[in-house]
């Protein structure tokens, strides 16, 4: 609510309240883990809330976004399957490849791109949009890493029941927070007149 009502600031104070909350009714030795669940789950609705409620390009940046993380994982997932190589990172995941990780994040960053065209016009799709686009396919990418390292750390193979054998809900969010998050917190230090602007026009 206070995100879609753009206080950032009162926001976070209660994200922190509940994690404080959460850390403090956890047994001993997870008391760290509970209140960092809270902040990762918080900063999705947060910041896409923040994004999202900007008055003129906020469905823009959604959707931006969006592109920016699909084709990364799927262009990843191609790009790793027919190019093949070494792995990126595989005590954490073993599927992933360097290969993949730079034709998903060169291929996400251009769908961005034309999804910024598409929808605002060469005036929010410059260079600068591409470059975003870049490191918020990046973040996407470690995102999946983190979520994947988060699992093996406790043992899971999904990180709920809710949607089972897919890798839980939060594995399919997982690089989305990431990329909305740095989305929502350059927005905010861009000062624009709005956070979803402040992706595009500079």
């Amino acid at each position: 609510a206070l995100g879609r009502a753009g206080l950032a600031g009162q926001a976070a104070i209660t994200i922190a309240i509940f994690a404080l909350g959460a850390a403090a009714v956890a047994g001993n030795g997870r008391r760290v883990w509970a209140a960092a669940g809270v902040l990762y789950a918080a900063a999705l609705a947060f910041s896409v809330c923040l994004i999202r409620e900007s008055p003129d390009v906020g469905t823009l940046a959604i959707a931006f976004l969006f592109a920016v993380v699909w084709g990364t994982d799927i262009f990843a997932y191609f790009g790793g399957r027919l190019i093949g190589g070494p792995k990126l990172w595989p005590r954490v995941s073993a599927g992933k490849t360097w290969s993949g990780t730079v034709t998903g994040v060169l291929s996400g960053a251009a769908l961005g791109l034309a999804t910024a065209y598409v929808g605002g016009g060469a005036e929010a799709a410059g260079w600068r949009t591409f470059l975003v686009g870049l490191v918020a396919a990046a973040l996407s990418q470690a995102g999946d890493l983190f979520e994947s390292s988060v699992k093996r750390r406790f043992g899971v193979k999904d990180s709920s029941s809710l949607i089972p054998g897919h890798g839980g809900v939060m594995d399919r969010l997982d690089g989305f927070i990431f990329a909305s998050v740095f989305a929502a917190a350059l927005g905010l230090l861009r000062g624009e007149p709005s956070v979803a602007a402040g992706l595009f026009f500079w």
